[in-house]
């Protein structure tokens, strides 16, 4: 490390500006994570009612009302951890960790965050979306705070995040939920996540010796119990979504549910190429960088749009 860098770690937190305070919290409420929460429109497509303007308002308001709650976990994690954060190569950058944000005003604007979200949805929604925010709340505060350390249950934590994000548009528009929908959806969450857990692994086991200096909790996993975890997890979902699919038929032209299958299977398996090199990061990341995956999802999205619209 150099001197320069041990005296930016060290030095006091810089006093924020007008403009820098706004724009530091905007990047502690992490904007681009925001795009995890378009799952908020799974539900209402899965059951074929994304096409009244009436739905569309209402999505478009329980994904402000997720990023909102979302934002709220960020801030009061980046508070809780500031000091941890300065004595990261990474994390100190970091606008609560640099002084940009000071870790009061963190704390303040994500506890108002978490309270206004939920309530927000109270009265704009419906009482089962505000208990789903107030619940998907609690499960990340306590996820920064103790659960993230214990093992497994930090991968059904963040797996169950998605799948609240995907259940959300549902129970706002009071949709009833697959079966199916639900256990393709967690088990294709818990896929991704245990696949970037599992890259992790990889790529900080070959860093000599820095195994856990991002994660703790890598350091009690081993890489080939999170091999087990993806592969499993992928296996339970295409399962899940080929007997979704064999469920309803269509009069349309084509079968396009079933066809839909060849899709999402082909989906899976090149995702699961990023996850067997280890450099499966965040799903957001893997699908918009890789062009044939997201080729791939697109031509989901038009089998799955075809079967719903019964063509």
């Amino acid at each position: 490390m150099t001197l320069l860098e041990q005296q930016q770690r060290t030095a006091p937190p810089r006093r924020p500006g007008p403009i820098s305070l706004p724009l530091g919290l905007l990047k502690t409420a992490r904007p681009r994570q925001w795009i995890k929460n378009v799952l908020v429109v799974a539900a209402p497509a899965a059951a074929g009612e994304l096409f009244t303007r009436q739905t569309a308002i209402q999505l478009v308001l329980v994904f402000c009302l997720f990023t909102a709650a979302a934002s709220a976990v960020y801030l009061i994690n980046d508070a809780r951890d500031a000091e941890a954060d300065r004595a990261h190569p990474d994390k100190c950058r970091r606008p609560v960790a640099a002084g940009q944000v000071p870790v009061p005003v963190a704390y303040a604007v994500g506890g108002l965050l978490a309270v206004l979200a939920p309530a927000a949805a109270a009265f704009l929604c419906t009482p089962m979306t505000s208990a789903l925010l107030t619940g998907y709340v609690g499960m990340q505060l306590a996820y920064c705070i103790s659960l993230k350390h214990v093992l497994v249950v930090d991968l059904v934590v963040v797996t169950t995040g998605f799948l609240m994000r995907a259940m959300i548009g549902g129970v706002a528009l009071d949709i009833p939920l697959s079966r199916w929908f639900l256990i393709t959806t967690g088990f294709g969450a818990l896929f991704m996540v245990s696949a970037k857990r599992y890259s992790e692994s990889v790529r900080m086991a070959d860093a000599e010796g820095e195994l856990g200096a991002t994660r703790a909790l890598l350091t009690e996993y081993t890489t080939g119990y999170l091999r087990f975890v993806w592969q499993l997890a992928a296996g339970v979902a295409v399962l899940a979504y080929c007997l979704w699919a064999m469920e309803e038929g269509g009069t349309g032209l084509l079968p396009w549910r079933q066809l839909s299958m060849v899709a999402f299977i082909l989906a899976i398996l090149r995702y699961a190429v990023f996850a067997d090199r280890g450099t499966a990061g965040a799903p957001e990341d893997v699908v918009l960088r890789d062009r044939p995956l997201a080729l791939i999802a697109l031509v989901w999205v038009g089998m799955y749009g075809l079967a719903v619209a019964d063509l």
